[in-house]
């Protein structure tokens, strides 16, 4: 599977508020960029944590419903969070990764540290094969 992880270095406000600190990481992983105008992987994701404590199965209908939007559109963004890395879906039902956002966050991590070993390996090997010294 193919992963995409985005990181944008943005100011986080120093005012403790839990809907702009979801923002922020949102917006950090380049969640609310580009196309999303109406900020549905932000609510997908306030809906998802929202949604944890009282629910242990929560599918891409049930989001839909709770935004009032459809659930095609809900996939569309499903789909990218999953692809961010944020999110998986086992069945019908979507989870958070590792079952918080911390511990999503935390596998995100070590997503692209293996994906940055193994860049650092193959630039060394073509360092090499150039002869071009490391400083």
């Amino acid at each position: 599977m193919t992963q995409q992880i985005t990181l944008i270095n943005i100011e986080k406000s120093n005012e403790k508020d839990l809907d702009k600190d979801i923002r922020w990481i949102c917006d950090s992983f380049g969640l609310s960029s580009g196309r999303d105008i109406d900020d549905i992987s932000i609510k997908i994701i306030r809906d998802l944590l929202n949604n944890i404590p009282s629910e242990t199965n929560i599918s891409s209908e049930m989001i839909a419903n709770d935004l009032g939007i459809s659930t095609s559109r809900v996939n569309h963004h499903i789909r990218n969070l999953i692809q961010s890395g944020l999110l998986y879906r086992k069945k019908r039902y979507i989870y958070l990764r590792g079952g918080s956002l911390k511990a999503a966050v935390q596998e995100i991590r070590k997503d692209s540290e293996r994906i940055f070993d193994e860049l650092e390996q193959v630039a060394e090997e073509i360092d090499q094969n150039k002869g071009i010294k490391n400083r």
